[in-house]
């Protein structure tokens, strides 16, 4: 048996955005038909930290995989990454694995292609303006996202610290078509012009106020992933339609849902599936809330696998 093992530059290799984002639709579209199995996520505590098991199985496009997650809080100390993931790709036809690939370059690329298939399908098609809260890998990846499906001129980025807002905007100015980054000092400057608020931090206090936003604003919330953490204000629920990954997941999960009690309208494979519409006028403001689902891990994985076999990328190990 031969198992295909891929590094974190081969999967950033391997599946650019717009592809990524192509791959995702096809899952939620799956997910919200009932033709995936997700079973809840599991997990091992030992003394030090803790294990996730997330398995999915796309029944339409035969995709089949397992994300492994360990959060470690002293392992810095050790030299060591607080959080590791690591996706198992598996034949669906008989189960033996056929490729181990790194998961945390995979989880930005998925949950950022979400976003980005977010902003495609709510976002105004003249949505040029972006408020980016947040520095870190995924405000890289949902910056990304966005820039697949719309045409950014400008981002006024905020983040908790200083140095690492202007560590990102240096390195958004090498991109391809770089916006003008504006580092701003206050959440009211990040988004009372912006067409797009993107939330990518581990805040667990609302970000800014929602009487701030214009209408016709969409938000992208993905930071805030337990019951307790939110990102967003009861101004803004109140305000948006609020659109999300998996009602399931962010009932049990989305502080940002759970803590003000918010109307979910629907779910993002629902616009998708044409059973819920997408942006209803110029002036609505909408909300993707994302707490990620094993659907988007098992469908971009086998995605990479494939591109990784045409490219001949990786280590193929006899096992």
């Amino acid at each position: 048996m031969e198992i295909r093992i891929l590094s974190a530059d081969d999967v950033r290799a391997v599946l650019p955005m717009p592809q990524a984002i192509d791959a995702v639709k096809t899952a939620f579209a799956q997910l919200s038909a009932n033709q995936a199995t997700v079973p809840l996520r599991s997990q091992i505590a030992t003394d030090k930290g803790i294990t996730l098991l997330m398995p999915a199985y796309l029944h339409q496009t035969q995709d089949l995989g397992i994300k492994i997650v360990s959060v470690y809080g002293q392992n810095p100390e050790l030299g060591l990454p607080t959080v590791t993931a690591m996706v198992l790709v598996l034949d669906p036809q008989t189960g033996q694995p056929k490729a181990f690939m790194d998961g945390n370059s995979l989880t930005a690329l998925r949950t950022g292609a979400a976003g980005g298939l977010a902003a495609e399908l709510l976002a105004r098609q003249d949505g040029k303006v972006v408020a980016l809260f947040g520095a870190g890998v995924q405000a890289r990846a949902q910056l990304h996202g966005v820039m697949a499906v719309r045409t950014i001129e400008q981002v006024n980025l905020i983040s908790r610290t200083r140095a690492s807002a202007e560590k990102l905007g240096a390195e958004i100015g090498t991109w391809s078509n770089p916006p003008v980054v504006n580092l701003v000092t206050t959440p009211q400057q990040a988004i009372i012009n912006a067409d797009i608020v993107i939330t990518a931090t581990t805040s667990a206090t609302p970000l800014f106020d929602g009487k701030d936003l214009k209408p016709g604003t969409h938000i992208t919330a993905v930071g805030a992933y337990t019951p307790q953490m939110r990102e967003l204000d009861d101004i803004t629920v109140q305000r948006a339609r609020i659109v999300v990954d998996s009602r399931t997941a962010c009932l049990a999960e989305a502080g940002d849902i759970i803590i003000p009690q918010a109307k979910i309208d629907g779910e993002l494979g629902e616009i998708i599936n044409g059973v819920k519409s997408g942006r209803h006028s110029q002036e609505e403001i909408t909300c993707f809330k994302s707490v990620g689902v094993a659907i988007q891990d098992a469908v971009v994985g086998a995605a990479i696998l494939a591109g990784a076999e045409v490219k001949d990328l990786g280590v193929v190990v006899e096992v």
